[in-house]
């Protein structure tokens, strides 16, 4: 099948584009139209089109989707304050609707995010799986802004959807590989210094080469139509397992420990001055927000038994196989 895949030269976007390659598709690459990809293995490949330009166009767009038959839309702003994070997130997804629309394509997987899930009033150690509440609007205000326009943009697929879009939304897990491995599930980072944050928390995490064949599976499974599927893989290692066995790897910034109890008593602490005696005027530091602190760190359970029925998938590489290839030479973007 021909697929479009935007954000295709990002951390995961080109693990998702070779993951299509591999499994014989012809792929449309969508990349910013100054982005330089001569240094990735696959910019050349035959069944391989790039396609140079703003997302932001939807006359662009529509031309871009002729043949295709399934969209995955990857691309997202993380960074910036929220009106960044929106007109990279939400106005994009509106315009590639719109030339969706436009070119008749109804197939879609939206990569989403677990940070759109409601932490901070789930139980410690309970399970967090596709059925667990999202973030409501009355308590979005205190999450960041990549959570809030995940969750706009998530309504927009549904909306897409009501209107005879044939989608699926995908929520990863951390996604980590040989680019992103101290990640932000780890602690909370102040220069070359990363604070760790609780030890014994099972970390929710997807390794990139076993999460973009499951977006590649998506694409192509009937029975992915109307599914929303969290993507973690097996055998989740814990805070402490991930990073003893990536410091024998990996060089390890400088580390100071901070128990997960103890952190949460301070934020809560934190958070109580504030809005007691400050009205909550101060700017709080991330981890001090306990929305937010919550969402990175509160230890919970994990499955990833519905996208294994749903999409007949099973993650190819275990924990430490994946970081084995991450620290290791292989050449994994080669098709």
């Amino acid at each position: 099948m021909e697929l479009l895949i935007t954000g295709a030269s990002g951390f995961v976007g080109k693990y998702v584009v070779a993951a299509g390659l591999r499994r014989g598709h012809r792929v449309k690459a969508v990349v910013r139209p100054e982005t330089d990809v001569t240094g990735i293995p696959w910019h050349d490949h035959e069944r391989l089109e790039l396609v140079r330009l703003d997302l932001g166009q939807p006359t662009e767009l529509t031309a871009a989707l002729r043949g295709v038959e399934a969209v995955i839309h990857l691309a997202a702003v993380k960074s910036g304050d929220f009106d960044q994070q929106f007109a990279g997130t939400v106005r994009t997804t509106e315009a590639l609707f719109a030339a969706m629309t436009a070119a008749k394509v109804s197939r879609l997987v939206a990569v989403s995010t677990f940070s759109v899930y409601e932490y901070e009033r789930k139980r410690a150690h309970s399970l967090l799986d596709e059925d667990s509440p999202l973030v409501t609007a009355e308590r979005v205000k205190d999450r960041d802004a990549y959570c809030q326009t995940k969750l706009i943009q998530e309504q927009l697929c549904r909306e897409f959807a009501a209107k005879g879009g044939k989608v699926t939304i995908l929520r990863p897990g951390m996604i980590y590989g040989r680019e992103y491995l101290w990640h932000a599930l780890l602690g909370a980072e102040f220069g070359s210094v990363l604070l760790r944050i609780g030890s014994r928390g099972i970390l929710p995490l997807s390794y990139v080469e076993n999460c973009a064949e499951a977006m590649i599976i998506a694409a192509e499974s009937e029975a992915a139509i109307g599914q929303t599927l969290n993507i973690v893989d097996d055998h989740l290692p814990t805070q402490g397992q991930y990073t003893q066995e990536l410091k024998q790897r990996y060089p390890a910034p400088k580390l100071y420990y901070c128990p997960w109890v103890v952190m949460k008593s301070i934020a809560g602490f934190g958070w109580w001055i504030n809005q007691t005696f400050l009205k909550g005027r101060a700017k709080m530091p991330g981890i001090i927000v306990p929305a937010r602190l919550h969402g990175r760190f509160k230890p919970l359970r994990y499955t990833n038994q519905r996208a294994k029925v749903v999409l007949n998938w099973q993650p190819q590489y275990s924990f430490t196989a994946s970081l084995d290839r991450s620290c290791g030479d292989l050449e994994l973007l080669k098709v």
